[in-house]
């Protein structure tokens, strides 16, 4: 078995090279070492050169290469093809492979290539099955080529999931029914389709837009109407609900996921352009279209709603189901609904929510009024979420930093905790605090202080500032001594203060000037010192 397979590859290696391969290209298809190539290739030119040698090997005459036939591939024009085949090959020149002009060199082991592929037989084992036993000339790349265009011919069929009871809802959006109010104008809405997987229970709504408030407001009333919640939803990756879809980390709206986190749903939306993820609520949209639509009108929105809401009722409920074989309402009402989660004590507080930028003096404005946050977002942009009372401010991380009452337009609404400490007076903080900076000056001062608040009143709270920004300049002994006298005197002024502290000053920068000191030489010293300088000779060079 040996022999005759190494036979088979000299085989396949000089009919490669009649047909202008080169070494590299041989050695690499065939998986065998370049120099065995040149091995082969000189023993077969000895071979042709001696003819009565009993090693004789025969080379192949090159067949005629088609100019047009693609470089990596063997293929014959279709009128070229032998006459005869081998057995069980297909005779047919329209194989998968098959191209304008053209038919691949393994349409004729077609038949061969299938039974191999039903054993599970790779591509690389076909081809070498294909030279050892049929003697194929062709390359691997064209029984590759050949076996993956039988693949896509041969899909796998779809895998039917089934959902237990309560686990799951899909959603879609369909066309729904004219609008023609009385003016004549014509207008179509949409229509949001949620249908129970386990039982095909549905829940139908028309709305103008596709946005984010009318979905949520869409699916909310759907949980109203069967009484409980889902586990999940499953819905296609419109903008209203995904903001970046991703089928493994898909990015969905922050009121989307508010709205999920309320009712204790996840949404999972489908791989992007698969609908057949959502294949229950596909054919249920459907069946809205031709069953309760098709071929109507009506003159508001509310009215097309009202007949929605009959239907689902009086049609949609009471049908038997093609797939589950059992009415839709007796399903839901005796399976279904007692498997889905109860509704939380509240509905979803609706919200407005948008991206704002931090203003210079610390607040972001919402509906014409205008909130604080803390300082160091100054600038900086923050995630705003409000609805008719309250006002929730978030940072890029949806963290909350700040909650307001709702105010009228034109109002502010400052936290104490959001100014910066350098920006807050000492009038804003108080007479109190102030009281409490006085008192570590001295007694004197603190006494002085509490007076002037009780003589002065609120106006004593300037003055109390004022004293504190002395003690920036002069030493607290002055201000203590000062307070002192002042108080004394019931002077509650802070003038009084300033010409106090400066009379001590202006005492202390007055010296008495010393006529005796045992540094102080006599005048009569310096006397004849500058007699005797002058006395000297000059010295001559």
């Amino acid at each position: 078995m040996a022999n005759q397979l190494k036979m088979a590859f000299i085989d396949t290696l000089l009919r490669l090279h009649a047909q202008g391969w080169s070494q590299r290209r041989i050695a690499r298809e065939l998986g065998i070492d370049r120099s065995a190539v040149a091995r082969h290739l000189r023993r077969a030119e000895a071979a042709t050169e001696s003819p009565d040698d009993s090693n004789l090997i025969q080379t192949i005459p090159a067949e005629s290469k088609p100019a047009s036939a693609p470089s990596g591939s063997v293929e014959i024009r279709a009128e070229s093809k032998p006459a005869s085949a081998p057995p069980g090959s297909s005779q047919n020149p329209e194989g998968p492979a098959a191209r304008a002009g053209s038919v691949s060199a393994c349409a004729d082991w077609q038949a061969v290539i299938e039974a191999k592929l039903d054993l599970g037989l790779s591509a690389r084992r076909i081809y070498q099955d294909l030279v050892c036993e049929h003697g194929f000339a062709g390359s691997y790349y064209s029984v590759r080529r050949f076996v993956r265009s039988l693949g896509h011919t041969r899909a796998l069929p779809f895998r039917r999931l089934e959902c237990l009871p309560g686990e799951e809802a899909q959603i879609d959006f369909g066309k729904g029914a004219w609008i023609v109010d009385t003016s004549g104008k014509r207008r179509r809405p949409h229509v949001l389709r949620v249908v129970l997987c386990h039982s095909r229970k549905g829940y139908s709504e028309a709305v103008y837009r596709q946005t984010t408030e009318a979905f949520v407001r869409c699916l909310e009333n759907a949980f109203c109407a069967f009484g409980g919640v889902p586990q999940r939803l499953v819905t296609d990756n419109l903008r209203a609900a995904v903001t970046t879809a991703d089928w493994f980390d898909p990015e969905l709206n922050p009121k989307v996921r508010s709205f999920c986190q309320h009712y204790g749903v996840v949404l999972l939306p489908t791989r992007p352009y698969t609908p057949r993820h959502k294949g229950k609520v596909e054919r249920g949209v459907d069946y809205v279209q031709d069953n309760a639509l098709k071929g109507r009108t009506f003159p508001s929105l509310d009215e097309e709603n009202r007949f929605l809401n009959d239907w689902e009722r009086s049609v949609a409920d009471t049908r038997v189901h093609g797939t589950t074989r059992q009415q839709v309402s007796k399903l839901f009402a005796e399976v279904e609904r007692p498997a889905l989660q109860a509704l939380p004590a509240e509905r979803f507080p609706f919200f407005h929510e948008g991206q704002r930028s931090v203003h210079r003096d610390g607040h972001v404005e919402v509906d014409k009024a205008y909130y604080s946050v803390p300082p160091e977002y100054l600038a900086r942009p923050v995630w705003v979420r409000w609805d008719a009372r309250v006002v929730r401010i978030f940072n890029q991380r949806l963290e909350q930093i700040a909650l307001h009452v709702k105010h009228e337009p034109g109002r502010f609404s400052t936290h104490g905790q959001h100014i910066a400490a350098e920006k807050v007076s000492g009038v804003e903080r108080g007479a109190a605090w102030l009281l409490a900076q006085t008192r570590r000056l001295g007694t004197h001062s603190a006494r002085w202080s509490e007076a002037v608040i009780a003589v002065r009143g609120i106006e004593g709270v300037r003055v109390l500032q004022g004293l504190l920004s002395l003690a920036r300049r002069h030493p607290g002994a002055a201000i203590e001594r000062a307070c002192e006298v002042a108080a004394a005197a019931g002077a509650y002024h802070l003038r009084t203060i300033r010409t106090l502290i400066q009379r001590h000053v202006d005492q202390q920068q007055q010296f008495d000037f010393m006529s005796e000191h045992p540094l102080i030489r006599d005048l009569a010293d310096y006397g004849q010192f500058v007699h005797t300088s002058l006395q000297k000779e000059p010295v001559h060079e």
